[in-house]
């Protein structure tokens, strides 16, 4: 045992894998399996909205959601999300874990309830209150980052801490699949159902009024997988850490772990009372000694989630724009708005199942014959994204600070990952639109082009690469070492009671 660690908080570091492990997998995984579907379903069914609402009697062409709108509708929820990545960080520390996690997933629901039953008599009115509801969605979504990924880090063992917090994150892998796969099912059976012509043989009738439910129901799904997390999210304990090291109760500490690891645990008051007595447990996050000590790994973890997320964003959200412009799926002019949509969640339940950005030679791939490649090539992106950079961002915040600013730092750090989402959202569909306006979509301005866009994100996944320097190394350690939560004063302390 580290000297100055508390009995309860070893007890944890050295436990074996068991039971309440997978557990905590689960429930916490679940949530944020609820919060990427939530988040990347829209991209799905964001063509389907400019065909029922922006379609012109007499076009050409099927209606797209004009750029304010596509802007909005794609990145309202990521505000929402930035800001309740840092309102619920900081209500996690200073409320609890367990309280505010209960919290932020009933928000999750009715939000996701309430995003699919949006209304209004215009196109304008049903929009308005889809971005209300998708942005107090994405508040919701923001307490899952600091939370889930505190939680898990302080109920797991320091052996496969890094481990378990990357499992809970891998949900989100999951949760983008199923926004694609419940897309594709509920799009297929309308079709099947209803069987709408291309809009090049009836306009009118390749939209037919059906295809208002295909979108909402996708988006009020995203309430299912978050309703059934509830009960059992409830009946987790509190975190030994939380209640002994911020709550400042390590009776009841003590207590909640014995039932959860079946060993008796003492509660070392004596120690608690002794250890808060170190300069190291005083100072606050805007202090100079927090910049001093852990303003360097702030800065590392900040920088690599916004650099990966303007990367790893824009990709999401718009690829499929993406799979028009390879010719992977047909002209617009050539499918029904229920065949479109089928055919976009094809893909993205495809991309999501190999792994994501093409080799130089883009024109080469562009071509016929060699699009399975481009697929392939496009996949392995995405799996190295979420393989590497992805998940670590995720896991290293929730190991390397102290317990009492745990959650709030990763409330920043996945904050900072937040806004770089929104640039790459809102930056990538202006700097992707083609210089041909032929080419793309009408009252865009002209940009630098998809192939362009991607090297710039090459750039900045480099750039990324860089700021990883600034983070430490947390495999193998306690949570209180990495911290310096466990320091020289605690050891003597330790030593005087000793002798």
């Amino acid at each position: 045992m580290s000297k100055g660690q508390l009995q309860v908080l070893n007890a944890l570091d050295v436990a074996k894998t068991q039971w309440y492990h997978f557990k905590a997998i689960a429930i916490a995984g679940m949530g944020f399996f609820t919060d990427a579907y939530d988040l990347f379903c829209i991209a799905v069914v964001a063509r389907l909205l400019g065909r029922l609402y922006y379609t012109a009697p007499g076009a050409p062409k099927p209606g797209t959601l004009p750029i304010n709108i596509s802007a909005a509708v794609n990145g309202v929820a990521l505000c929402g999300t930035l800001t309740g990545q840092l309102f619920f960080g900081w209500l996690g520390d200073r409320m609890g874990r367990k309280r505010v996690y209960g919290i932020t997933l009933i928000l999750m629901i009715f939000a996701s309830i309430g995003s699919g039953l949006s209304f209004g008599r215009t196109a304008k009115g049903v929009i308005t209150t889809l971005c209300f509801f998708r942005f107090w969605l994405g508040f919701g979504v923001g307490g899952e980052y600091p939370l889930s990924a505190t939680i898990m880090s302080e109920y797991a063992n320091k052996k496969t801490r890094g481990t378990f917090i990357a499992a809970v994150f891998a949900m989100q892998g999951l949760g983008i699949l199923a926004a694609a796969v419940v897309a594709l099912l509920v799009s297929a059976a309308f079709e099947n159902r209803f069987k709408p012509p291309p809009y090049n043989v009836d306009p009118i009738g390749s939209v037919p009024p059906e295809c208002d439910y295909i979108w909402r129901v996708v988006l009020i799904f995203g309430a299912v997988p978050a309703g059934f997390t509830y009960y059992w999210r409830m009946q987790m304990p509190e975190t030994a850490r939380y209640t002994a090291l911020v709550a400042r109760n390590p009776r009841q500490a003590a207590e909640d772990m014995s039932k959860v690891l079946k060993v008796r645990l003492d509660a070392e008051e004596d120690r608690v009372h002794k250890i808060f007595k170190s300069e190291r447990h005083k100072f606050g996050l805007f202090s100079a000694e927090f910049a001093r000590l852990y303003g360097i790994r702030l800065l590392g973890t900040t920088s690599t989630w916004f650099l990966l997320d303007i990367a790893f964003y824009s990709q999401n959200l718009f690829q499929k724009d993406l799979f028009f412009s390879v010719g992977w799926i047909p002209p617009t002019v050539e499918m029904s708005a229920m065949r479109e949509i089928y055919m976009i969640a094809r893909f993205q339940t495809l991309i999501a199942l190999c792994g994501t950005v093409p080799a130089i030679p883009y024109d080469y791939w562009r071509t016929e014959e060699h699009q399975i490649g481009f697929l392939i090539l496009y996949g392995l992106t995405f799996f190295f994204a979420n393989f590497g950079p992805n998940a670590t961002t995720f896991v290293i915040p929730a190991e390397i600070f102290p317990a009492r600013l745990r959650s709030t730092c990763h409330g920043i750090s996945a904050a900072s990952g937040k806004a770089g989402a929104i640039i790459g959202a809102f930056g990538f569909l202006y700097a992707s639109q083609d210089k041909d306006p032929e080419k793309r979509n009408p009252g865009y301005p002209a940009g630098i082009g998809k192939r362009n866009s991607l090297f710039v994100l090459c750039a900045i996944n480099f750039l990324g690469m860089l700021c990883t320097f600034f983070v430490p190394e947390p495999m193998g350690k306690s949570l209180e070492e990495l911290a310096g939560e466990v320091d020289m004063e605690d050891i003597e302390l330790d030593q005087r009671d000793g002798a």
